[in-house]
């Protein structure tokens, strides 16, 4: 991929940075050499981001040649417009109270360079903004009124403005984010397409343990997608790649929602999307679409305030109170008696308009089966953790789980795959984790996972690498054709 640095003029551009293309921005504006240019990421330091400005039509032109602009059209608005610095300045409250805490002063500007500051306690407030505003030098001006620390404005810096003295260290941060931030152990070929992999070490529930995400990122080199480890701060850097693969807990309330919207809006190959995420996450919404769709489910009602005193008569004890967003069994309570439904149930409502109740269904095991592309890839039986219903038990701070147990597809029941994948293919063709009682000859929807867990050592034991060969395969197919529909518009 090319990396193109546009300037007003080159001669007088005082960065010396390897591997960087320098151009005058008339000339990317104007020479045909560069709408010929395939993947390009771009980097738009002209002095001005005004309306129909050089700097204006840098960006815009380089979004409709396919490139990667920094900042893009969008950002350059939000630059302009105070309600948007505003709606930041609240979003970041904390954060400016946590870093500006010991400035004596009133007023503070703070220079961001590709989302660094010189100063390292700055450094998470300078990535907050760039994540927010993504473009490359930026100069952020704070005000402090009645003790609060507030964001008066916020815009690009010319590099002719930028203090002799933090040149070296543009240099250094530039060329790193340039090449991206993760340093490989040994160097590999060039490869044709880039994936981000969003992690967090602190997800107690991460659906893929260290040795699984390895697996991944040799996975994808074999057939030449780079794959590199990302976290949240990594947000403003999506755009640099061509697939996103999500793996830590998702949910709509949190960062990883946005991740995913942000990387289907740039383009990118996504996995969880956004609309799998939406539907997957909210219980509520499976049970009105499995239901619907004559998928078999566990007798289930959704609850509100006013239909609760009816739970002991249409489903009967015991039963389980699930919330619309629950999540590696947190946020799951079964429910012996009408006392304990009456002490339980009123908290949860408090959080979520509705819940959902389903009969119980005692099993020692729950199948899960994983489908990518509308195909099954793997099995597993998940049983329940000891001396208890589900296949995962807390107590206080300790986290107990039942034996996982890989099944070869062809020792699978036919009608559970089919259910399976049949229950899959009403939220999309990514890549989901059905889970699915089986009492007799009867089957049970329980839930549809977007983000299932795919762990070394567990869903990989009869598979093998085939697991994660599977899921890169199915990238490199999506990456190719998103590509091919660009060149075709």
């Amino acid at each position: 991929m090319y990396i193109l640095v546009v300037v007003d003029n080159p001669k007088y551009w005082p960065l010396n940075i390897q591997n960087v293309e320098v151009v005058q921005a008339r000339k990317y504006i104007t020479e045909p050499a560069f709408t010929r240019i395939g993947d390009a990421r771009v980097f738009n330091l002209c002095r001005s981001y005004r309306y129909q400005s050089t700097g204006y039509y840098v960006s815009l032109l380089a979004a409709a040649r396919g490139h990667k602009p920094i900042p893009d059209v969008s950002t350059i608005r939000d630059l302009q417009f105070p309600t948007i610095v505003r709606l930041a300045s609240e979003t970041l409250e904390e954060e400016m109270d946590r870093a500006l805490a010991d400035h004596k002063g009133n007023r503070f500007t703070l220079s961001i360079y590709f989302g660094r500051n010189l100063a390292k306690r700055y450094d998470r407030l300078s990535m907050e903004l760039f994540n927010l505003f993504r473009a490359p030098l930026l100069r952020a001006e704070f005000v402090k009124e009645e003790g609060k620390w507030q964001l008066q404005g916020i815009g690009p810096i010319a590099v002719s403005e930028v203090p002799e003295s933090h040149h070296a260290f543009i240099v250094i941060v530039a060329s790193d984010f340039f090449r991206g931030r993760h340093r490989r152990l040994r160097p590999r070929a060039q490869a044709a397409y880039s994936m981000a992999i969003l992690t967090n070490p602190k997800d107690e529930g991460a659906p893929s343990n260290p040795r699984a995400l390895e697996k991944f990122i040799e996975a994808a080199e074999k057939i030449g997608i780079d794959a590199e480890l990302i976290d949240r701060d990594a947000y403003s850097r999506l755009p640099e790649y061509d697939a996103l693969f999500i793996r830590e807990t998702t949910s709509v309330t949190n960062h990883t929602f946005r991740f995913a919207r942000r990387a289907e809006a740039e383009g990118l190959v996504v996995i969880d999307d956004p609309q799998s995420i939406l539907k997957c996450t909210n219980k509520v919404y499976l049970e009105e679409l499995l239901t619907r769709h004559r998928i078999p489910t566990p007798k289930s009602i959704i609850v509100h305030r006013d239909n609760l005193d009816l739970l002991p008569y249409e489903i009967g004890f015991p039963l389980i109170l699930k919330q619309p967003d629950s999540s590696y069994s947190v946020g799951v309570i079964k429910i012996d008696n009408k006392e304990q439904l009456e002490r339980e149930a009123p908290p949860m409502l408090e959080d979520s308009e509705l819940l959902i109740a389903q009969e119980f269904l005692p099993t020692e095991f729950d199948w899960r089966i994983g489908v990518i592309d509308g195909k099954p890839f793997y099995a597993c039986k998940y049983y329940m953790a000891r001396k208890h219903w589900q296949i995962v038990r807390r107590e206080k701070q300790t986290v107990m789980e039942g034996r996982v147990q890989a099944i070869a597809l062809r020792n699978v029941p036919d009608k559970v795959i089919d259910v399976a994948v049949k229950a899959s293919r009403l939220i999309g063709d990514g890549l989901y984790g059905i889970d699915l009682k089986q009492i007799g000859n009867k089957l049970y929807v329980i839930e549809i996972n977007d983000n299932p867990n795919l762990d070394a050592g567990f869903e990989d034991a009869v598979v093998k690498n085939r697991l994660y060969e599977t899921v890169m395969k199915s990238f490199l197919r999506r990456i190719k054709a998103a590509k091919q529909l660009r060149k075709s518009r």
